[in-house]
């Protein structure tokens, strides 16, 4: 699955030191507005320490994590639904990602200009949301009237119809479609209208370096990630011992750009499983609820196509039994037909026939 996330936010946040730092490669960070005009991209591994116990059984040539891809995406600024700054492009590099990663100035530099001359991150979150919102209004006032159109012709564009009716009213009061009471039905028709707040969000708070271990202001209901964009680029410099001593000298177990991976994984309802042999252990990404044969399908098409059966073995047990032969001689390894919803961590092996 190629999951994207966009990370924005005002000039001058923090946002592209961030992405050098979570893509060890070298995103434009300059202290001027629109430095990032052409949004930067990289893939980032999701760090699961589950990963290196497996190898440890197994001995593979290779390990290969799940990824995300991070999308440094132009600074936003007030008016941008109307196109000021780079707004129109803003929001059309947003409207390809899966969800947002929101960062938000909470560090203190006097050096660094803000766009608004002072630092108050409620007040830039809800420039960004705000701008979002009425991004999302003008893309309902065009949709509907064609939508209510083609309703009186086809029956079935009834509910899209209805719920984006009421999004519409919701949006004006300054709601985000995503927090609009919907039945499934309503939400699935939602989502064919490609609204900007629909998309899930995470809020990472830039702080300052002794700022790091402390827990942010919540933003909508929300506590922000902490992380200092510096020190992470710093990090991103070391070596993994070095990076460790660093980490504990400041009092932390893990990055912040860890986290944020993690983070971003769980808020996109996703969930791993492994295959696990001497060419590799690798990690397949899969929605919560998948099925045995909709997770071969990851693997390749032929695999979901011909689906028969499916060894599986908890995470749990294969560490503990020392792998598949020791979960077969223990009767841990079992087989499972196409209803099997996979559960995280789970080790599997497909049997298919095309």
């Amino acid at each position: 699955m190629s999951l994207s996330i966009g990370i924005v936010g005002l000039p001058n946040v923090g946002k592209s030191t961030l992405f050098t730092a979570l893509t060890k490669r070298a995103g434009l960070a300059a202290n001027y507005p629109f430095a990032t005009i052409e949004p930067n991209v990289g893939i980032v591994d999701v760090p699961d320490a589950r990963l290196g116990e497996l190898a440890a059984i197994v001995s593979p040539d290779r390990i290969v994590p799940a990824t995300v891809e991070f999308v440094d995406i132009a600074g936003l600024v007030k008016g941008a639904n109307a196109g000021e700054g780079l707004g129109n492009q803003f929001l059309a590099n947003i409207r390809e990602t899966d969800a947002i990663c929101e960062v938000v100035r909470y560090f203190s530099d006097p050096d660094v200009v803000h766009v608004d001359g002072r630092v108050d991150p409620a007040a830039d979150a809800d420039t960004i949301m705000t701008e979002l919102i009425l991004a999302d209004i003008a893309t309902l006032e065009k949709q509907l009237p064609k939508l209510e159109k083609e309703a009186r012709r086809d029956k079935e564009l009834a509910p899209k119809l209805a719920v984006a009716q009421r999004l519409l009213a919701w949006l004006n009061d300054g709601g985000r479609a995503a927090a609009m009471d919907m039945t499934d039905d309503e939400r699935a028709a939602a989502r064919e209208l490609f609204l900007l707040t629909m998309k899930p969000v995470i809020y990472v708070a830039n702080v300052d370096e002794d700022k790091v271990g402390e827990t942010p202001a919540p933003i909508d209901g929300q506590t922000p990630i902490p992380i200092c964009a510096e020190v992470e680029a710093e990090l991103a410099e070391l070596g993994d011992e070095e990076a460790k001593d660093f980490l504990e000298s400041l009092g932390l177990e893990r990055s912040g750009l860890e986290t944020l991976a993690q983070t971003a994984y769980r808020t996109l309802g996703l969930q791993s499983y492994f295959t696990a042999g001497p060419m590799e252990v690798k990690a397949w990404t899969v929605p919560v609820g998948a099925k045995a044969p909709q997770a071969a399908g990851v693997i390749h098409s032929d695999f979901e196509r011909g689906f028969i059966k499916a060894e599986v073995a908890s995470y749990e047990d294969y560490v503990e039994l020392g792998g598949e032969a020791g979960c077969r001689a223990q009767g841990k390894l079992r087989m499972e037909g196409k209803d099997y919803v996979v559960q995280d961590g789970d080790v599997m092996h497909f049997r298919f026939n095309v």
